[in-house]
């Protein structure tokens, strides 16, 4: 069976209506879960918690849709 992992991320906008950081070292990385269901609910309990910082903004990033399997490794990917 597949993992389909995802990222849940957020941090400090320099705008609302863009997707960039204000500060990339201040990122909070909730972290990475195994299923968009767990990872749903991160993003909702950061969400939450930060509903009073206006530029604030939390993410769900789709990781297993990163790498494709049925691609061939790249040399650098066969030395784990």
């Amino acid at each position: 069976m597949t993992q389909r992992l995802h990222l849940v991320f957020g941090g400090e906008l320099v705008d609302t209506q863009r997707t960039e950081f204000a500060d990339t070292a201040q990122i909070d990385v909730v972290g990475i879960f195994p299923d968009y269901k767990s990872a749903y609910e991160a993003w909702k309990d950061a969400a939450h918690r930060t509903v009073d910082e206006a530029q604030t903004r939390y993410f769900i990033a789709h990781l297993h849709r990163l790498r494709d399997e049925e691609t061939p490794a790249s040399p650098t990917e066969e030395l784990g």
